[in-house]
């Protein structure tokens, strides 16, 4: 069995992985957030993922893209998590972008695909349902003359302040759901603040009465829930993949700061408590990123994913967790310095666990899949 790269999928990550480094440094991020702009968005190292070719890679040639599939996407999205890049990889190029490209009209297509090639365009996604789940959303989605009219709140959209469009799930009654394309200038359409806990923006999107055309609708309303469910699947083992680049980045970290700390007149990587240590958390990023390629690989194949998806999104958040921990740890004084690069894997680590359901939701979501298999 073959778990490598292709060729083309070795030139996208090198590509990727250069484009990162070189332009998401620890000054260039330092610099975005004591800029007093209220939006953490990386503006030029967008541009720059988009001469490169690279936010299309996943997109149709029709629109200027490169027509890859998701691994190559996902190579992106680890990136963006190794450098704690603030740039919209996970909501726009994982899920909003592609969504549209798989369920979208050549009308949809043309207007919005063209633009995110191009770095113009960021369209999002909102999911996060308060005290619910994706596929029961609260909005509501009345039938109004040919189109529809949209009520309802949805809370911790992604670059809901930078975005040009979101991907909006909403109700049908009596008991259907359907996903829309709304523009966040539209009338109607207001966008707060939120900023989550690793000091991104948010956006708290309100939505009165707005009005959307027919083809405003993404897909058929019988379509909706498949469409939620493919948004869902791809955000979350994308995030899982972010989170496999973030713990591989402070693993590194923690290799070099242990091998020049020196106490008693000897390297403190040589002890045995720091070693045992660092090795627990060198297993925990192993399985965040093997099983956060294993999901990957299988929704680029086209095969039943959702089993691997929950386990790798559980891996993400619980094993997440205890190396980003032991990594503060194992830096003494050094690893809860605000200043320093762990502490951005630190709250982005808390941001992948918290959205779209913890290691508690992912244990409980796999148990129903297996519960229900036939015996």
């Amino acid at each position: 069995m073959d778990f490598s790269f292709t060729e083309e999928q070795e030139a996208v990550r090198e590509l990727a992985d250069r484009i990162f480094t070189d332009l998401s440094t620890q000054e260039r991020l330092r610099a975005i957030e004591t800029s007093g702009e209220p939006d953490r968005f990386d503006a030029k190292l967008w541009s720059e993922l988009a001469a490169a070719g690279l936010l299309g890679i996943a997109l149709p040639e029709s629109v200027g893209g490169a027509g890859l599939g998701f691994v190559e996407t996902g190579l992106l999205a680890e990136a963006a998590g190794r450098t704690a890049a603030y740039v919209p990889v996970v909501e726009t190029l994982a899920a909003a972008a592609p969504a549209i490209a798989a369920f979208g009209s050549d009308e949809q297509i043309q207007r919005w695909l063209p633009g995110v090639v191009a770095g113009d365009t960021v369209v999002t996604t909102a999911l996060v349902e308060l005290g619910g789940v994706p596929g029961a959303p609260s909005v509501v989605a009345e039938p109004d003359g040919d189109g529809w009219r949209l009520t309802g709140v949805k809370a911790c959209v992604p670059s809901g302040t930078t975005a040009a469009a979101a991907l909006v799930p909403a109700r049908i009654e009596p008991d259907g759901v359907a996903v829309f394309l709304v523009p966040l200038d539209a009338g109607g359409v207001t966008v707060e603040r939120q900023v989550a806990n690793n000091g991104v923006s948010e956006g708290l999107v309100t939505l009165s009465g707005v009005q959307v055309g027919s083809d405003g609708l993404l897909g058929t309303p019988e379509q909706g829930p498949a469409i939620i469910a493919w948004l869902v699947d791809r955000t979350t083992t994308a995030l899982a993949l972010s989170e496999a680049g973030a713990t591989a980045a402070a693993l590194a970290l923690v290799s070099a700061y242990t091998k020049e700390r020196e106490q008693f007149g000897k390297a403190i990587a040589t002890f045995q408590a720091v070693g045992q240590r660092a090795a627990d958390a060198y297993v925990d990023a192993e399985a965040i990123r093997l099983t956060a390629w294993q999901a990957a690989w299988r929704i680029a194949e086209g095969l039943p994913a959702d089993k691997e998806i929950a386990v790798a999104k559980f891996w993400a958040a619980d094993g997440g967790q205890r190396v980003v921990h032991a990594a503060v740890h194992l830096h003494g004084g050094v690893g809860v310095d605000r200043e320093y690069p762990l502490h951005r894997l630190f709250l982005n680590t808390k941001h992948i666990e918290l959205t779209l359901g913890g290691a508690t939701d992912q244990l409980l979501r796999l148990g129903a899949q297996l519960a229900a298999e036939p015996a």
